[in-house]
């Protein structure tokens, strides 16, 4: 028996994965790509069409709209949707062509077999969860955006399902759509929380259905510029000073075993994500998380220290560091608002979802909202493998996510109405 949201998603998910919103790292406009609002335009339609109000897409691309609550002479809380519109920089965008795989059998996916591109179930294990269910795939040479698509699709299905059974009792709703999660979290930094109109939010964002982020890791950039000396090679004796080198010698400086692929839980992390540079001079971008606000302050002060070693050895402005501040986690803001946690969990079990709360090993647009002071927790859009060619979304999950916000209202109403 097929969810009554079941269709809804799946067409919708179609139709906006077609729609390359992928966003630039480095960008210093917001948002950082204008293909984002083709995307937020075809949902600014779609919200016109279904009855929603207070539609507004500003000049930064985060796309507003409320259901009015239809409860009279009671005073019940309202509350937010958000997703984001962009998809990630890490792998190709271009010409998105998802296709479903309907009652996946288990086993290897063959998702372009003119390329001879396989998803293979042994290094993809949680495949094995979505057997019997039907799967939305990418052809193998791009993403496919479940990341965060999924989540636009469960939150739009939502919507229709008020605007074709207005009797059903709901406060207002308050729903958008931000642009540039995945390089920065910047379009939620210019979000307009006054517009938005919601007392608190949930964001809808990360892996399969149902688990529940009360908080992110603490964030933090640092850009390390080197300054080297170059000569020729042939009379570089007690002269030259490689950048690349001295670039190497800094990373090598980092605890080893502090690194991504080294960590999990509650662990956080130093992570070089790119270094470019010649003899002359060379850069290290890195990225610095951490669940302990005092850790991560620690890990900054461990990378001034990396280069004053170097620059004592080196000589003064050999090594630099720009520090960029990030996001910070929610858990401090959400913690005062019980409500959200206990509501959230309960619409999961009550939808048949078995709940699981953990530390999110990432950000989310609701990190930077609550430092700003909307309270926002984030449930999981029930995509996976994100970032990639091997990208899926269950169309079961994006259904039961659905039926999972519609719950959750159901139960801010009750809230009220039984009093």
């Amino acid at each position: 028996m097929k969810s009554k949201f079941y269709q809804s998603v799946r067409e919708r998910f179609i139709r906006y994965a077609k729609i390359d919103t992928q966003s630039c790292a480095g960008a210093d406009t917001v948002p950082s790509t204008q293909k984002q609002f083709d995307l937020a335009k075809l949902l600014l339609k779609e919200l016109e069409e279904m009855g929603a109000s207070d539609i507004f897409l500003d000049e930064h691309c985060c796309l507003y709209a409320k259901l009015p609550s239809n409860i009279k002479d009671r005073n019940v809380r309202s509350i937010g949707y958000l997703g984001h519109l962009d998809v990630s920089p890490d792998a190709a965008s271009a010409g998105i062509s998802p296709h479903v795989l309907e009652n996946y059998g288990g086993g290897d996916i063959v998702l372009n077999a003119d390329k001879g591109i396989v998803m293979e179930a042994s290094l993809y294990p949680r495949l094995s969860m979505y057997i019997g269910q039907d799967l939305i795939l990418s052809d193998g040479t791009t993403l496919l955006g479940g990341d965060d698509k999924a989540a636009i699709a469960a939150i739009m299905a939502m919507a229709e399902r008020y605007t074709e059974h207005p009797e059903i009792p709901h406060g207002d709703i308050c729903i958008g759509f931000l642009p540039d999660e995945e390089v920065g979290l910047c379009g939620a930094k210019l979000f307009d929380i006054e517009r938005f109109g919601a007392e608190a939010a949930y964001t809808l964002d990360g892996d399969g259905v149902g688990e529940f982020f009360e908080e992110t890791f603490n964030g933090e950039e640092a850009f390390v510029a080197i300054k080297g000396l170059n000569v020729h090679p042939g009379t570089a004796k007690d002269i030259m000073r490689n950048a690349v080198e001295i670039a190497a010698d800094f990373i090598a400086m980092l605890p080893a075993m502090e690194r991504p692929q080294h960590t999990s839980g509650r662990e956080g992390f130093y992570h070089p994500t790119s270094i470019m540079g010649s003899v002359e001079e060379a850069e290290i971008r890195l990225i610095l998380r951490d669940h302990d606000g005092l850790r991560l302050e620690e890990r900054h002060n461990y990378l001034v220290k990396c280069a004053e070693t170097l620059n004592a050895r080196l000589g003064e402005g050999s090594v630099s560091i720009k520090f960029v501040p990030g996001y910070r986690s929610m858990k401090p803001v959400v913690d005062k608002h019980p409500y959200l946690t206990e509501y959230a969990l309960r619409a999961m079990r009550d939808c048949g979802i078995q709940p699981r709360i953990s530390p999110m090993r990432g950000g989310t647009d609701g990190a930077v909202l609550s430092q700003r002071g909307l309270p926002c927790p984030n449930i999981t859009a029930g995509y996976e493998n994100a970032h990639g060619r091997f990208e899926f979304v269950p169309v079961e999950s994006m259904a039961k996510n659905a039926e999972l916000l519609l719950r959750l209202n159901q139960i801010y109403a009750e809230e009220f109405l039984n009093t």
